[in-house]
């Protein structure tokens, strides 16, 4: 079996493990983390086929591995600092097994190459997002004593012919990978310049994956992309695919993430509102409430431009979710920068929101272009405000479902104690319940009327099952 831990940009993880590989007896393992983005995790269920094909078991048990392998994200410093402790860590197996290999893989894998190789001397192969394909031969390479890298960037490559293995072993719900890289060029952010310019994944191979998934007994799929609006195969927009995914199981639920807002469409919308499968829930970011800040982070839309598309979601959608994204202190923010930010926020009304102050990354627009100069101390204290009141609002959007009834799709058994369920709705709010019913599994679907919350958790009781 395999753990590998999903970290979201402020490396809040959260542990999956592999389902049981089919008594077959291997004689190599590879161990694998994730950090990151759930693009990260998509990645590392790639990877784990290819060298399963290779051969390879999966362990979680780090003696046992012959590989080691991390999946990295570059989109935060802090990320990147967590790595590589991680990596110093590794030292010690492979002081016990000097014949152990560990590998960089993903987006640190193509920024910091040289120092990785060359400079720390922690690793033995650095692999970026599009060379997963020549692993093995960085492998033999590496077992010969000679370094491996492979960090080219493909105008072509999707995976869409590698069955990714399921590392969550709750066998509920699975991430389908529609498209890879990003046209858009933020200010800010390092991903065209770790994972290239957009292409999206031939409609066929994705409808194909969703029906084995509902086959194989999963519940929900979520489309992932860095801009699922953006998507274009042939003839089919994002729209057209949303549509025929929710059409060909229409009793599996759908989620897709991220959008744009200067590319979600009301084609998208009318798509979701037409289809009882598609969850009524959309993370929108915004990153800044100003129209000069998001300007300088060349977002390409302004703060009217944003407010409009939530306003017709909420038209089309009244109960739709609506999540986001926010940054503290870009260059040059102001305290009138700051203060738009948060009103912003308060016309949303956010269900959740990921926050971060500005991390300056090399290489990138921003980096290149402006000054990084809000101080630290300042940064964080607006940082603080926006959880400050993102807490407020999810507390608030909690205790309004207080007395209303939502459909929830059971996937684990509740963290604090074996006597409850949890599970989430279409909003993307994690409800728990007590185990009133003996005969309900992982995957059942159960009526849950929500009798108490919390900011972050929705407290109820069984009143159907399906």
């Amino acid at each position: 079996m395999l753990t590998t831990t999903i970290h979201n940009e402020d490396l809040q993880g959260t542990a999956y493990q592999a389902p049981q590989q089919a008594n077959k007896i291997y004689t190599k393992y590879f161990y694998i983390e994730s950090y990151g983005c759930a693009m990260n995790f998509a990645d590392s269920e790639v990877v784990a086929s290819i060298l399963q094909q290779e051969g390879y078991g999966i362990t979680k048990h780090l003696p046992q591995a012959n590989l080691i392998l991390v999946n990295t994200c570059s989109i935060r410093e802090k990320a990147e600092q967590t790595v590589r402790k991680r990596l110093t860590e590794f030292k010690q197996y492979k002081r016990t097994n000097p014949s152990l290999i560990v590998g960089v893989l993903g987006c640190m894998a193509e920024r910091l190459k040289t120092q990785f190789l060359e400079e720390e001397k922690l690793v033995d192969i650095v692999v970026g997002p599009d060379a997963y394909r020549t692993l093995p031969s960085l492998i033999a390479d590496a077992d010969t004593g000679q370094k491996g890298v492979n960090v080219l960037l493909s105008r072509e490559e999707t995976y869409a012919d590698i069955t990714p293995i399921r590392l969550d072993s709750n066998g509920v719900s699975a991430f389908v990978s529609i498209m890879r890289g990003c046209n858009n060029m933020c200010s800010f952010c390092v991903v065209p310049f770790t994972r290239g310019r957009e292409r999206s994944r031939p409609t066929s191979s994705i409808i194909t994956e969703c029906n084995q998934l509902y086959l194989q007994g999963y519940k929900e799929v979520t489309l992932l992309g860095q801009n699922v609006d953006s998507y274009n195969y042939d003839t089919t927009n994002f729209a057209q695919l949303l549509q025929l995914v929710a059409e060909s199981n229409p009793k599996m639920r759908v989620r897709f993430s991220t959008s744009h807002p200067k590319d979600i469409t009301d084609a998208v919308l009318e798509t979701m509102v037409k289809h009882k499968n598609i969850c009524k829930h959309i993370h929108l970011p915004v990153q800044s409430g100003s129209s000069r800040v998001l300007q300088l982070m060349n977002r390409t839309y302004t703060r009217e431009w944003y407010l409009q598309r939530v306003q017709k979601i909420k038209e089309l959608m009244p109960n739709c979710a609506i999540t986001g994204d926010v940054i503290a202190g870009f260059c040059t923010e102001t305290e009138s920068d700051h203060t738009e930010t948060l009103t912003l926020m308060q016309q949303v009304g956010y269900e959740m929101s990921y926050m971060y102050y500005y991390s300056e990354r090399p290489g990138t627009l921003a980096q290149r272009q402006y000054a990084d100069d809000v101080a630290l101390e300042i940064k964080k204290r607006r940082l603080q405000e926006i959880v400050d009141l993102q807490g407020l609002l999810s507390t608030k959007s909690n205790m309004a479902d207080v007395g209303k009834t939502f459909e929830v799709l059971i996937d684990s058994t509740s963290k604090k104690s074996d006597l409850q369920w949890a599970g989430r709705n279409e909003h993307n709010k994690v409800i728990i319940f007590d185990k009133s019913d003996n005969k309900l599994i992982k995957g059942n679907l159960v009526k849950v009327l929500v009798t108490r919350a919390n900011r972050a958790t929705l407290f109820g009781s069984i009143i159907d099952s399906y």
